[in-house]
């Protein structure tokens, strides 16, 4: 069985680097869209309206992202179809890398100026074209994710290859959305000093911040369009031809592994955004160390360039369930530390440790999982759904991102977390819910993850190996064909 490659060692180091370095802009790009857009709703967008209209108008907005990000999981299948048979010079996936990236960069300019300060204006006016703009920004970042993680199978039909890539992909994600956690408070308040003169969360503050992330994003599409090369294996060759949108859906309905693997990636993701989305609140409103915020960032991190390395190597010894099954075990360590401590610093980092530490082994075992069940559902159907396939990763994501956004919205409504409330405010009821949604509801989908894992999850390494030679044979056999 080929790695897929067919280039030299020189440029699949080359394809490998520029593969990593395109998740460092996205990573910031999605953590942008999905925790501190909110937080800058919550802050600064309506900073210039009335405290009791404000109020309403961060519901009505938390409340629409949250629908249209749920609404649209229904269309990243359909983009996936769109992606699948597309066939250019330039390969299947590397347009998209560059019309989704550049696109979604300008969008999140806009909405991060209020609509160029619409909404000062007309409210009415800014939340129809809000709605409009918001929908259109989400289908070009999908399209960009999708065809990120769909290129891992086109890069390599190699199972061991694929963990590499996927190795560096977690490793350019890891520091490109928590290194947007060390930086945006410093990146807000410092623009917001220039042009207002004053270190506060303003509105020309959050702009320039989304500016610098629209700017990383692009230069980091351009990294993967420009820097990677797709493979024309045996499996692909015969896969031209990828049917349309209800065979796509026909085709993730009827893979039972993917459907499973997705079902626990789901609740994982889901735990894991409700906490790191409100992570910024429990520093500025339970422990009142704002300036301590950037350990949230440090902390993942530094984890992530020691685990990311480490899990292909440690792969080839253990089996990637185990890898996914400890993680939880060490997540919910993480959770247990954060309920019983979140009000001492030292305990809340503690638990950061272990709630990050095992994350890049769980999302990884995660994407790879979803990566092999491609070959499965082959054989299983005679279709060859790949960025199909892994837009079930993003859409998840997506749902998972939603859930962050109405849990910090409505925390920080419910808790009295906005505006220039401050630590002072908060009473044992505020920060009562603050626990419960943040660490125990989290603690409860984590344990039923972990579950759903341990007891419907099947395909392995090995398994995956036997179903590539299985499906080689019969293709070569004509058993199976497009």
């Amino acid at each position: 069985m080929g790695n897929g490659n067919n280039g030299s060692k020189g440029g699949n180091l080359l394809s490998r680097v520029a593969y990593s370095f395109g998740n460092v802009g996205q990573s910031a790009f999605y953590n942008a869209l999905s925790t501190y857009f909110i937080v800058y709703v919550t802050s600064s967008l309506f900073s210039g309206v009335d405290k009791s209209v404000a109020t309403k108008l961060i519901g009505i907005i938390t409340g629409l992202v949250v629908v249209i990000r749920i609404a649209e999981i229904f269309i990243d299948p359909l983009l996936g179809n769109i992606i699948d048979n597309t066939n250019t010079k330039w390969g299947r996936f590397k347009p998209w890398q560059l019309i989704g990236g550049t696109v979604s960069a300008i969008l999140l300019v806009l909405v991060y100026t209020g609509l160029f300060g619409l909404v000062n204006v007309n409210t009415t006016l800014f939340i129809v074209l809000f709605i409009i703009t918001f929908i259109v920004l989400d289908v070009f970042y999908s399209l960009r994710d999708i065809s990120y993680w769909g290129m891992i199978p086109a890069l390599s039909s190699d199972s061991h290859e694929r963990s590499t890539y996927t190795a560096l992909g977690s490793f350019g994600g890891s520091i490109g959305y928590n290194g947007l956690t060390i930086v945006v408070i410093p990146i807000v308040t410092y623009f917001s000093w220039v042009f207002t003169g004053k270190y506060v969360e303003s509105q020309s503050g959050w702009t320039c911040f989304a500016i610098i992330v629209a700017i990383l994003g692009i230069l980091t599409v351009c990294s993967v369009a420009f820097g990677t090369k797709e493979s024309t294996t045996t499996l692909r060759a015969k896969a031209e031809d990828n049917g349309g949108p209800l065979q796509a859906f026909k085709a993730l309905a009827q893979n039972d592994q993917l459907l499973w693997v997705a079902l626990s990636y789901l609740l994982y993701a889901i735990a894991n955004v409700a906490t790191t989305g409100v992570l910024m609140y429990l520093f500025k409103y339970i422990l009142d160390n704002t300036a301590a915020y950037s350990i949230v960032g440090v902390i993942p991190v530094i984890t992530g360039l020691v685990m990311a390395p480490l899990y292909p190597i440690l792969n080839k010894r253990i089996p990637r369930r185990y890898l996914y099954l400890g993680g939880m075990v060490l997540m919910i360590v993480g959770y247990l530390l954060f309920a019983v401590g979140s009000s001492n610093l030292a305990m809340v980092i503690v638990g950061l440790v272990f709630f990050y530490l095992p994350q890049t082994f769980i999302q990884m075992t995660a994407i790879l999982s979803l990566t092999d069940s491609i070959e499965y559902g082959q054989l299983k159907n005679g279709k060859r759904n790949e960025a199909v396939t892994l837009s079930v990763r993003p859409m998840l994501d997506k749902i998972a991102g939603a859930c962050s956004n109405g849990i910090v919205g409505f925390i920080a409504v419910a808790a009295g977390m906005i505006g220039d409330a401050t630590a002072a405010d908060m009473t044992a009821a505020n920060i009562g819910m603050f626990k419960v949604c943040a660490f125990y509801v989290p603690l409860g989908i984590i344990v039923l993850s972990l579950l759903v894992f341990l007891f419907k999850v099947k395909i392995t390494e090995k398994m995956h190996d036997e179903i590539v030679e299985e499906l080689e044979a019969k293709l070569a056999s004509g058993e199976i064909s497009e």
